[in-house]
């Protein structure tokens, strides 16, 4: 090491001083933060450097100004003030460099044959003469033209990771933004940096308003207000609000931006104008909704109200006589409440069916077919996930589909609309309570207005993770028929895990007497890293061995929390370590993505058809390609390595994300450390995910605590009051 680097003095900071070395590996790297190991001339070992480093790549050489200290964890590192990033010279840089999956087309094998015939005169070749690689084996024409294109966009990117650098963009999203914008990328950014956040996932307001500030746009700015307004609307969506009272609004814009009132008011009256928000006023309260929420919502109500109104293109039957044939051919005698939803089935327009596991959904669904079966081939089925669906098709043993697919998404828009129907005289929609109201206004959209629309759902489970409270509110507007199923029957009451979720309902602690033959047990620990290690154990070996389920395809992880040391993020890390600890890899950001790692969809990708929630297992990285391959639903999605921010790990995911789906067996940790999220609903939905076996690990005090609060957050929507009076209390209201 270079004598002015003072190595080994015990020293936290000293003055900047100046480096120059080779990238060995990236050890992290997160949001432009970088960890890298560099070997720099004289050194016999590689220095740890951290910081903001341009498209790292291992290989490449790093001219870098900055200062030692020491991390209190990690001992003395480099912390990088400033640095430049060039291409390797030497033959054994560029082999590393070429081989870290940089080029598309050329993996490390491929790299080392290239290196091996053309040495320090690579990169050369590939710049001025690519036809040459083929004398490579295993280069050929394809090949030819993919390193091309790659090798170009690398050129074309460094331009726009030299501006986008001075703006502490992460070379991902740098490369996202790129892929994006293409050659326009600087002047788009440059001209509303805030477009980013509508354009490129993973980029929020926050990222965006900072590059807005190193390029000089002015905190009073009028396109930085409209923006933030715009953002704080979204913030209120994602929380599940339809709508937000303009005074929180405008409170909630002041924090974040901190600027004054009055520019914050003119913000709102511009996005007014423009028609990208509404304001309606409410018991005398200003309401204030992102445009494409208000539309939604005041479709869904008046696209409901046609269709009970509208009679029916079918012949009608006595539904007496229907349920007393239905009851001989199935062999069943139907309980008061299940004739009632059946009668309600054949008779409504619209119907909503509800009731917690036990109360017989799937057997009513199963009778009302066969009925109208008789009359009409004309059946949809349909649901929110993959999985719901699924699940819907096996208990039916009819062809149910996911809302996404039903309505034919293509070329960036749902095929079927309003002037692109269903053909359907009867559609059912199971995992009601799942829907938002963007989901249920595409859908309605396609229903003819002569057709029968049943809706099924749990409404004790938590509500949809986007905006709304669309089967809560149809339920409380008291203008659609409903049925509640309360009654448990008799084989249901067998097993513990139905038992415990309607006490849960009720408000009743569950048994956790852990009986021989049980199928719901309790395992008391209150330290969170025991519990860890006991999740960790009961999934790798104490489940397999005393039930036999699969490690990994039958025993799933629900967590109240991603953060934490019984956060989706720690148990993911601990559990992949035992059931897959090595193996091919690929490393992005604080990600380990393995073969054989089971992982889940963060987003909906209509391109990919695959959706959030949605869980598969990886089966082949190619390192050459960039591609990750994953089979979801026994089909194989391919990924780029610029897609993997869409897949995080699932040997343990959020309850919410777990909603429509069931599992053989599922592990929840409980602690008093998640005193936020301690719900009725949320330890109700986890239980009621678990079909054969529930396992909670935690502090009985946590288990009391959630049992108790039925507190469960109020979302702010209107579709119950339109339901209610369809628009008549309802006015736009001028800012």
């Amino acid at each position: 090491m270079n004598e002015d680097t003072n190595n080994g003095v015990d020293q936290k900071q000293i003055g900047t001083i100046t480096l120059k070395g080779e990238i060995e590996c990236i050890t992290f790297q997160s949001n432009g933060f970088v960890v890298a190991k560099v070997k720099t001339s004289g050194n016999k070992h590689s220095i740890p450097v951290v910081g903001n480093i341009p498209n790292p790549t291992p290989g490449s050489i790093l001219n870098m100004r900055g200062t030692w200290f020491i991390h209190p964890k990690f001992g003395q590192q480099f912390k990088i003030v400033e640095c430049t990033c060039t291409i390797p010279a030497s033959a054994y840089g560029i082999e590393k460099y070429l081989g870290s999956g940089l080029i598309k087309g050329i993996g490390p094998s491929i790299a080392r044959k290239i290196v091996k015939i053309f040495g320090d005169k690579t990169l050369e070749v590939i710049e001025n003469s690519t036809t040459d690689l083929l004398k490579i084996d295993g280069i050929g024409a394809h090949r030819i033209e993919m390193i091309k294109k790659a090798w170009q966009d690398q050129k074309e990117i460094r331009n726009v990771m030299i501006f986008l650098q001075s703006c502490d963009i992460s070379t991902a999203y740098a490369t996202k933004i790129y892929r994006k914008y293409e050659n326009d990328s600087i002047a788009i950014v440059k001209e509303n940096p805030y477009r980013l956040v509508t354009d490129i996932f993973g980029i929020g307001f926050l990222t965006a308003d900072n590059i807005a500030r190193k390029l000089g746009v002015d905190e009073q700015s009028p396109i930085r207000a409209e923006a933030g307004v715009l953002f704080v609307l979204q913030e209120f969506a994602n929380d599940g609000h339809v709508y937000c009272l303009q005074y929180e609004l405008i409170k909630k814009a002041m924090d974040v931006l901190k600027i004054n009132e009055d520019t914050i008011q003119q913000a709102i009256k511009s996005l007014k104008l423009t028609g990208r928000i509404v304001i309606e006023l409410f018991k005398n309260s200003p309401c204030v909704f992102l445009y494409g929420y208000h539309f939604a919502e005041v479709k869904v109500t008046e696209k409901l109200l046609s269709i009970a109104s509208t009679p029916r293109q079918i012949k009608s039957i006595n539904s007496t006589t229907a349920i007393e044939w239905i009851q001989k051919k199935l062999s069943i005698v139907w309980a008061s409440k299940q004739r009632d939803a059946i009668k309600a089935a054949i008779t409504e327009k619209l119907l909503v069916i509800t009731g917690s596991p036990g109360t017989g959904k799937t057997t009513i669904i199963r009778g009302i077919l066969e009925i109208l079966s008789t009359i009409t081939s004309k059946i949809v089925l349909t649901a929110p996930t993959g999985r719901a669906a699924k699940r819907l098709s096996e208990t039916t043993g009819r062809e149910a589909k996911t809302i996404h697919r039903l309505l034919e998404y293509a070329d960036g828009s749902f095929q079927r609309n309003e002037n692109n129907p269903i053909d359907c005289d009867f559609i059912i929609l199971d995992e009601t309570s799942m829907v938002d109201i963007l989901l249920m206004h595409h859908l309605l959209k396609t229903v003819p207005n002569y057709a029968t629309f049943i809706m099924i759902g749990d409404i004790n489970q938590l509500p949809s993770v986007g905006a709304g409270s669309v089967l809560k509110d149809i339920i409380n507007s008291g203008q659609i028929t409903v049925v509640q199923l309360n009654e448990i029957f008799r084989q249901a009451q067998k097993s513990m895990i139905v038992v415990n979720a309607h006490k849960i309902i009720s408000g009743i602690v569950p048994n956790v007497s852990n009986a021989n033959e049980t199928d719901f047990y309790f395992v008391k620990e209150i330290d969170v890293e025991k519990i860890k290690d006991q999740i960790v154990s009961l999934v790798n070996e104490r489940i397999p061995r005393k039930f036999g389920f699969n490690s990994l395809s039958d025993i799933q992880v629900l967590t109240p929390m991603h953060r934490g040391i019984i956060g989706t993020a720690i148990l993911n890390e601990s559990i992949q370590n035992v059931l897959n600890p090595s193996g091919i890899e690929i490393i992005r950001g604080d990600r380990k993505y393995r073969v054989g790692d089971k992982v889940m969809q963060i987003r909906n990708n209509y391109d990919k058809d695959v959706f959030n929630g949605d869980i598969g297992f990886i089966t082949k990285i190619d390192t050459e390609d960039q591609l990750v391959f994953v089979k979801i639903d026994e089909r194989l999605i391919r990924y780029e390595y610029l897609d993997l921010d869409e897949l995080v790990l699932a040997y343990a995911i959020s309850i919410h994300k777990s909603q429509g789906s069931e599992y053989p067996a599922v592990i929840i940790p409980l602690s008093m450390s998640h005193y936020i999220m301690l719900q009725r609903n949320l330890i109700y939905t986890g239980i009621t995910r678990g079909k054969k076996l529930v396992i909670i690990v935690g502090d009985m005090q946590a288990l009391a605590t959630a049992v108790n609060n039925n507190k469960t957050m109020e979302r702010n929507t209107l579709l119950n009051i339109r339901l209610q009076h369809y628009l008549h209390s309802l006015t736009t209201l001028d800012v």
